[in-house]
């Protein structure tokens, strides 16, 4: 396994996660992994997609679905040196 892209996660996120239960935080370690060695096109997760009428290549995908529902969404911010912004 080795890591392509790099991951940059943003202070809103960062202080979001913190309030995540280990289950959901588990996850979302799983869906960071996945998007350092697969890239942004990570279809495998539930409800991925691409977000449409926002500029930019901004996905997400659903953590958990239900009550409550976990969304976790990102942007590509440069394809060359492979960043993505979470």
């Amino acid at each position: 396994m080795s890591i392509n892209w790099t991951i940059n996660s943003t202070k809103v996120a960062d202080k979001q996660a913190a309030k995540l239960s280990e289950k959901i935080m588990l996850k979302l370690r799983l869906l960071f992994m996945d998007l350092a060695t697969k890239g942004p096109a990570v279809s495998e997760w539930p409800n991925y997609g691409k977000l449409r009428g926002i500029k930019g290549d901004k996905r997400h995908c659903h953590l958990q679905s239900g009550k409550p529902t976990y969304v976790c969404c990102w942007e590509v911010v440069d394809k060359k040196r492979k960043i993505i912004e979470v």
